[in-house]
């Protein structure tokens, strides 16, 4: 069988997140990497593949997607077990009506509350400096500092509970969360979740995942030779 295509450059936050669950599950991929420079992301081939003209895109035989969360959830529903593991990766929860309604709960919480006020200030502080040669606006970073201390209040008290989003389980809702704060912890603002102990540890955590460990490898490796998103 030949290996799904995921296609965008591998330091970008959405196509991290499609990796991450490929490598959760154990499957064969290969990223076709799209040159933002020369404006491939607008070529008429890319955007057979996303009519929007954005990243990531994926194939997997004659099935084309994009949409990263949506590429994402193929994935998990598609390789439902890891063959490197005998035990079931069920990243959905699909099988229990309650814990797939958390994780599709926690999943809608990082698109619309923790990552708006999260990623503004990855943008600000790393993106736009580093790869746009645009100045940090200091005042974006601080209304998204303080819009995220009332979101990682809400994951405090909910992790001071469970080990997870969804529940005592390692969920799709809690990969959503690796790419941004990945780069999140290499601003200066890294120590604010140092004020919240039990995400500090949920965090910690994630990290710990063999496939966090190897895609956090690559994207820190892209970004440190300045390959554009």
């Amino acid at each position: 069988m030949a290996p799904v295509k995921v296609f965008g450059p591998a330091m970008s936050t959405n196509v991290a997140r499609v990796l991450v669950c490929l490598e959760e599950v154990g499957a064969e991929y290969e990223v076709v990497n799209i040159d933002f420079q020369s404006k491939e992301h607008k070529s008429p081939e890319h955007l057979a593949r996303n009519p929007f003209g954005q990243i990531p895109a994926f194939q997997d035989g004659d099935v084309v997607l994009f949409e990263s969360r949506a590429i994402s959830k193929y994935i998990l529903r598609k390789y439902k077990y890891s063959k490197s593991s005998a035990s079931a990766a069920d990243l959905l929860r699909e099988g229990d009506l309650k814990e797939a309604a958390m994780v599709d709960m926690w999943t809608e919480v990082e698109a619309h509350q923790y990552n708006p006020a999260l990623s503004p200030v990855v943008y600000e502080c790393l993106i736009h400096p580093a790869m746009r040669g645009i100045p940090t606006d200091q005042r974006v970073v601080d209304e998204s500092l303080e819009k995220l201390r009332k979101v990682l209040d809400v994951y405090e008290a909910r992790l001071c509970k469970h080990a997870y989003l969804a529940g005592d389980f390692v969920s799709f809702a809690d990969l959503n969360h690796f790419p941004y704060t990945f780069y999140f912890m290499a601003t200066p603002h890294a120590s604010l979740f140092d004020s919240y102990p039990h995400v500090k540890a949920w965090w910690e955590r994630l990290l710990a995942r063999p496939s966090v460990k190897k895609l956090g490898a690559t994207m820190a490796a892209a970004a440190a030779a300045g390959v554009k998103a």
